[in-house]
């Protein structure tokens, strides 16, 4: 790697016309030394005016690299309207084609940025400007619909009210509630943007576009990596919103990218919420200082070796780098899921009495016989209490990471199904599924499943969770609603996760209607979740037989 260091030359509020001609402010900052220069672009709603934006781009053209930081529209010295994520595809095009024409550009450009920054990465992508060499998207998804707004066809609730009130017209403005709890409750939530004194249409548009429609394929870059030809240094948590949807990237790129280097694209993922590698406690978990790297470091190597066309050697090591939980150590691979995973179906057993961490459910890789099924009463009055995950974007609102789960597992609305204490350590790296058959008297309901690593003190660790809106079953492009009291089979996305289940340690697996607020309520009434203030008390069954086998598939890596 080049060592280097420049002095600054700095150019602030340069006005950037876009194809509608409004103007976006960017602040330019260049190596004091004769150009042109590899350039390095970040787009941000966040203010390109703050110390970690400047620190970055200082330390780039210390480098011997321009940086480029923008404004988005509507945003702080930026002109126009701002409207979340769809505005980018366009802008970030039009932004990379004039970094390209400036003289102190060589016509080489990478990009970063975590979070939204990482959106605008995806969103201009497919589009493929010829200059853009390299990307490295942190935290982000690729698919709004799933990834951000409504998984599983529920509505991200914490998320986006706890971020995307806050992005909200020419500067930052935050949301001064004394009580969120009272906040999250209100209803309609279509309703809440104006209740806070925001008229946000996007806001609007979210739930007014509650399936997978056209809304949704218009930013969706999924099904779309032929057309991406720069590849991507990909970065994520085990405990970060995105972290299936960063696989999901990797996946597409390296199979399908649309050119030879955007299928050299990597992966790294640590034990990290969506503030990677800040620090090695996450939640309540220290999980060490190994668990920390310099991720700034990884991503110079890679704008070394792409617009320098140095032999940094970073596209000679695997495309894959996981810290394994329980091992608390990292490894690297070559690909997701890993080819010599051991597809194991673990199932659902109980008398009856699964309900609480003291009821009689466990989960066993014995195929269950004739069982009484298992009972419980939703209340969306008195939703289970989301306890850490992959939240964002307040942890002092909602936190984040692993978490005690034994104060929801006491509550009589969560069964839970425990294993055997494991014989020898058991490694679960991948993708979770659930398999649920389960019915409700309802015409519509939730169902939510949460993998638990169960210590032999009792601490209870979550490490991924999903849930599925039952009138998306199917479909999420299309509602069915349900038949009262009728079982159907479901299939719950949990996530991913690479962790050891040591010697001693027990799996559980958690099953409920409600994961509040991290997903808004399912009201049981049927009718549009966003706009209706009606609610209702459900009754839930779920079944586990030889007709019925409910159970949840473990990618288990042998040892």
């Amino acid at each position: 790697m080049t060592e280097q260091h420049y002095d600054v030359e700095m150019r602030l509020d340069v006005k950037v016309r876009m194809r509608d001609g409004v103007l976006l402010s960017a602040d330019i900052y260049l190596p004091d030394a004769p150009g042109p220069f590899p350039t390095v672009l970040m787009r941000t709603p966040y203010s390109n005016n703050t110390d970690p934006m400047i620190g970055k781009a200082r330390r780039l053209a210390n480098s011997g690299y321009a940086c480029v930081v923008q404004d988005c529209r509507g945003r702080w010295d930026s002109d126009g309207i701002y409207y979340a994520f769809h505005q980018e595809i366009e802008d970030g095009y039009d932004t990379q084609a004039w970094v390209a024409d400036q003289e102190w550009c060589n016509g080489k450009i990478g990009m970063t940025g975590s979070s939204y920054g990482g959106a605008v990465q995806w969103l201009s992508a497919p589009l493929a400007n010829e200059n853009v060499k390299c990307l490295v998207p942190r935290v982000m998804c690729a698919d709004y619909y799933q990834g951000l707004m409504h998984p599983g066809g529920a509505f991200m609730l914490n998320v986006m009210m706890t971020w995307g009130m806050r992005t909200n017209g020419r500067t930052g403005q935050s949301i001064d509630y004394h009580n969120w709890t009272e906040a999250f409750r209100s209803l309609p939530i279509i309703d809440l943007a104006g209740s806070a004194g925001r008229d946000l249409d996007f806001w609007k548009d979210w739930l007014n576009h509650p399936q997978d429609d056209e809304y949704w394929d218009e930013v969706n870059i999924v099904g779309r990596w032929d057309e991406i030809t720069a590849p991507a240094f990909i970065m994520g948590g085990w405990y970060d919103l995105y972290s299936r949807d960063v696989f999901q990237e990797f996946q597409g790129m390296r199979a399908e990218g649309g050119s030879e280097e955007a299928r050299q694209s990597r992966l790294i993922v640590g034990p990290w919420p969506h503030a990677l590698s800040t620090s090695q406690k996450t939640g309540d978990v220290d999980f060490g200082a190994d668990s920390l790297l310099d991720l700034d470091g990884e991503e110079m190597r890679w704008f070394d070796y792409w617009l320098r066309d140095e032999e940094t050697g970073i596209v000679d090591e695997p495309p894959l780098r996981l810290f394994i939980m329980g091992l608390n150590e990292w490894r690297d691979e070559y690909e997701w899921p890993l080819d010599r995973t051991d597809w194991q179906v673990w199932y659902l057993h109980a008398d009856g009495n699964a309900n609480t961490l003291l009821g009689d459910g466990e989960l066993s890789i014995e195929p269950p016989g004739d069982e009484p099924r298992d009972q419980f009463f939703y209340d969306p009055r008195f939703p289970v209490q989301t306890l850490g995950g992959g939240n964002c974007c307040s942890p002092e609102v909602v936190p984040w990471g692993p978490y005690d789960q034994r104060p929801a597992e006491m509550r009589n609305d969560v069964l839970c199904y425990t294993s055997a204490p494991m014989a020898q350590d058991m490694e679960v790296t991948g993708p979770i599924k659930v398999v649920l058959y389960a019915a409700t008297d309802g015409l519509d309901t939730d169902w939510t499943a949460k993998l638990v690593d169960v210590s032999p003190s009792g601490y209870a660790m979550n490490l991924c969770d999903g849930i599925i809106r039952a009138r998306y079953r199917d479909s999420f492009k299309e509602s069915e609603l349900l038949e009262p009291n009728q079982a159907y089979e479901y299939q719950i996305d949990v996530g991913v996760t690479g962790n050891v289940f040591r010697r001693g340690h027990r799996v559980r697996l958690e099953i409920s209607s409600s994961n509040f607020p991290r997903y808004d309520r399912n009201l049981n009434t049927g009718q549009d979740n966003g706009s209706s203030t009606e609610i209702r008390q459900a009754h839930q069954e779920i079944f586990h037989s030889s007709a019925q086998p409910s159970h949840i598939v473990l990618p288990v890596i042998p040892t």
